[in-house]
């Protein structure tokens, strides 16, 4: 059986969700899991005693198959978690992403924004009509800590950007971190 089909079936049969799975030189093998999400459940983390699980059932689902490695680390997605799939998308619909291009813009959006970027940080949308997605982004440089700013400075212009999935190259949450507690939505 290939590690990919083996350690998806150990992880899913455990009620995990298989979120990345890396190989690296000198025999690290790093399993990424997450909790399984539907709009209806509140929002869960990945604990240390859910990845002991997992690991736990990956060593011997990996020793009956042979498969080799020296160490195997088994992780939550962390704050900057990668969105590869559609439901990926849909469960962080809001939120701050940054997004890299396969390929530049080019000249559809030339008057925006520079046609050769391939990198954006932005909230991630639905698009209008419900099949695509979108972000959006102010291009204002950001405060600095006790800088005061001006209440009639003219407010930077609301930039989108609609894009499929295949256009991705990666798409990853922004690893934003607020000390001082999360703000109500």
């Amino acid at each position: 059986m290939a590690l990919q089909q083996i350690v998806e079936q150990t992880v899913t049969g455990l009620g995990y969700d298989l979120v990345e799975i890396e190989r690296s030189a000198g025999g690290l093998l790093r399993i990424t899991i997450d909790l399984p999400w539907t709009p209806e459940t509140p929002l869960q983390f990945v604990t240390v005693e859910d990845c002991e699980r997992v690991t736990r059932q990956l060593q011997f689902a990996l020793e009956v198959d042979a498969v080799t490695y020296q160490r195997l680390e088994v992780s939550s997605p962390g704050i900057d978690r990668p969105l590869r799939h559609q439901a990926d998308f849909e469960r962080f619909v809001g939120e701050e992403v940054d997004l890299t291009l396969k390929a530049p813009m080019g000249a559809a959006a030339a008057g925006q924004v520079s046609a050769n970027r391939k990198k954006f940080r932005g909230t991630l949308e639905r698009t209008d009509d419900g099949l695509g997605w979108q972000i959006t982004w102010r291009d204002a440089p950001k405060a600095k800590p006790g800088q005061k700013i001006s209440q009639k400075r003219a407010e930077t212009p609301l930039h989108a950007l609609g894009f499929t999935l295949d256009e991705l190259r990666e798409a990853r949450l922004a690893p934003i971190v607020d000390f001082k507690g999360k703000k109500p939505r």
